[in-house]
């Protein structure tokens, strides 16, 4: 028959393996109800994005750009026309928080899979749009976009490729040239990137493309109305 201290002994052991048990319950129980409410949140992000034009769809877009189908490196041309169709700065804050649903981090993984370029001018397109918009809202193009039309050019213009080779990334050049509806816009433009670097855009353009590429760009601006 065990004595009194064994008995003690016996319960204080039985206290402590049940102390245990209950935080490996109550931390499983805690593990599982957080994977429930972020496999839900994420489910409701899904929902979402079926509307078109919502945060969750902009955000769903962008990993698919990310992803590019499988295939190795990201589908930059598909990241900046999503970032083209974004509408406001209030609508990208959005953006990042369905995003970032999920425990990701859209500009943490917009570093990790863009160059320093690319990067610089996805923020030059989102840093262009205006706040909010409201109805009958007519967008105005100012001094703002005419400088993250210059900043996406220098941008395209320091690209490079791998770890150290210099280049031009001429999608980006026609992507801005694209955009800017008239001359008139090209010439204030020109003026901005004067102003921020020092430098004129048409020399840029002369000393980043080969004369072969240089005509057909500049073809995109002659063919638009001057005003």
């Amino acid at each position: 028959m065990p004595s009194a201290k064994d008995q003690s002994d016996f319960t204080l052991k039985q206290k402590l393996q049940y102390a245990a048990i209950g935080l490996v319950l109550v931390g499983g129980g805690l593990y599982v109800g957080h994977r429930i409410l972020r496999s839900q949140a994420i489910k409701r992000q899904a929902n979402k994005s079926a509307k078109e034009g919502t945060p969750a769809d902009f955000a769903t877009r962008i990993k698919m750009a990310f992803e590019n189908n499988g295939w190795w490196g990201t589908d930059v041309e598909a990241l900046r026309a999503i970032f083209r169709e974004i509408p406001t700065k209030e609508i990208f804050y959005g953006v990042m928080r369905s995003y970032n649903t999920g425990g990701k981090n859209l500009m943490l993984d917009l570093k990790s899979e863009l160059t320093t370029t690319e990067y610089n001018e996805m923020l030059a397109i989102a840093g262009a749009k205006p706040e909010k918009v409201s109805t009958g809202y007519t967008p105005q193009i100012g001094q703002a976009q005419y400088q993250a039309w210059a900043k996406r050019l220098k941008a395209a213009f320091d690209y490079t490729w791998g770890p150290n080779l210099p280049g031009t990334d001429e999608d980006a050049v026609r992507s801005v040239f694209m955009e800017i509806p008239t001359q008139a816009d090209y010439a204030k433009v020109a003026e901005a990137y004067q102003l921020l670097y020092g430098q004129s855009l048409k020399n840029g353009l002369l000393q980043e493309l080969e004369l072969w590429e240089y005509s057909p760009l500049m073809a995109i601006i002659t063919n638009k109305p001057k005003v």
